[in-house]
């Protein structure tokens, strides 16, 4: 590609493939839809939270979860209050958090692991608070709902988080949801991965 070409849309900022972050907002941003109920389960500086009260405005909803106070400090400077309610609680509590009337209704979730950047690297999202998270999360959605996991196998605790995360979506009912896992395959290190999970609906005619 030329230098002085401009970047393709489906392009990371060095002009390669889109990072696993930004291929999540490309499948959201392909199937949100102004006035949906989204949820960001690990709300860390905001930038998922406002990219979701982007995808879903006017007349959508954000719920975002953290367990850190910094975390719902930074977001609350990048996101309309009017579009997003912040709970300061792990993702783990997520359904007694949701107003019951949502509970099978949400349009999509949006999980990015690991730590709160430029905070305590020692913060980190764990296996067990995550898959008690994600087993919430595919009730909570709505038939034809969408998730998203960014996953980061490099930092301490990553690679754990990361194979069990690949068992529990091995073992999930075929007929009820489907999904794909996307990752690098030459790279040394321990990439960033995506994992995509829809729950089926009948095709509309």
């Amino acid at each position: 590609m030329p230098p002085d070409s401009p970047l393709p849309h489906l392009a990371s900022p060095t002009g390669g493939l889109p990072s696993s972050v930004r291929w999540a907002q490309l499948m959201l941003a392909d199937r949100l839809r102004p006035g949906d109920v989204v949820v960001d389960a690990t709300m860390g500086n905001g930038h998922d939270t406002l990219f979701l009260s982007q995808c879903v405005s006017p007349g959508g909803q954000v719920y975002a979860f953290d367990v850190q106070a910094a975390a719902l400090e930074e977001t609350r400077k990048r996101v309309p209050l009017e579009m997003s309610t912040l709970l300061h609680a792990g993702h783990e509590k997520m359904a007694q958090n949701l107003p019951l009337e949502l509970h099978g209704k949400i349009a999509a979730i949006m999980f990015n692991l690991g730590y709160l950047p430029g905070s305590d690297k020692s913060c980190i999202t764990r296996t067990e608070t995550t898959l008690a998270a994600l087993a919430q999360a595919i009730e909570l959605l709505k038939p034809g709902g969408i998730l998203t996991l960014a996953v980061y196998p490099g930092h301490e605790g990553g690679a754990e988080e990361s194979r069990e995360i690949a068992k529990w979506a091995a073992g999930l009912d075929s007929r009820r949801f489907e999904v794909q896992h996307l990752r690098p395959v030459n790279r040394s290190a321990a990439p960033p991965e995506l994992w995509t999970l829809w729950k089926t609906a009948p095709m509309k005619k």
